[in-house]
């Protein structure tokens, strides 16, 4: 069921929030730039791109049955906008929800991922009472892989065919987190 009063969640150092319009510059410099789209399905990511991108969020919401939301990242105390994470509620398993995450290159390494992502994790099981969360991960992309495994999530033994992205053939991990193993692990 749609979250539709969704506004804001927070943790120790983020704010995750509905994007806003002044949100443009940020949103399209990290997106454009081509180190942050390799493990993306878009590239070449324009300002009207973004303009397009933050007009479809703001008619959706959170838990929408076969939508992705999009939820800005912001820097407590600064109000910079540093990255984004996503939510998807499966259309034919609502009780599963796939997640997703990008930060700006400037923002790497300072745990804001891990962080920001625990958050989403909280609402996911907690708010919208979701039994289990799923990420998909190219096999080349370490600092995503990092970041599901330091927050427990499990990588599916299933050996996933190839797939071709962006002109390469790649692997994707599958992983997995069921809700009674969220926040059982450090």
């Amino acid at each position: 069921m749609a979250d539709a009063s969704f506004e804001q969640l927070t943790s120790a150092r983020l704010i995750l929030r509905r994007f806003r319009a002044s949100d443009l510059d940020s949103f399209v410099t990290y997106r454009a730039d081509p180190t942050v789209a390799r493990y993306q399905s878009w590239e070449n990511f324009t300002a009207e791109d973004g303009r397009r991108f933050i007009d479809e969020m703001a008619a959706l919401h959170p838990d929408m049955p076969g939508q992705w939301f999009q939820i800005a990242i912001e820097l407590k105390g600064t109000g910079k906008m540093i990255g984004d994470c996503a939510l998807h509620t499966l259309a034919d398993s609502r009780s599963e929800a796939e997640i997703g995450f990008t930060l700006a290159p400037a923002f790497e390494g300072r745990g804001y991922a891990t962080e920001a992502t625990a958050c989403l994790l909280d609402y996911v099981f907690g708010a919208l009472g979701k039994r289990r969360a799923v990420a998909l991960t190219d096999a080349r992309n370490v600092r995503s892989i990092a970041v599901l495994e330091r927050l427990g999530f499990v990588r599916d033994p299933a050996q996933r065919e190839p797939v071709e992205f962006k002109g390469e053939e790649c692997r994707e991990y599958l992983y997995v987190m069921e809700r009674n193993q969220w926040r059982t692990n450090p």
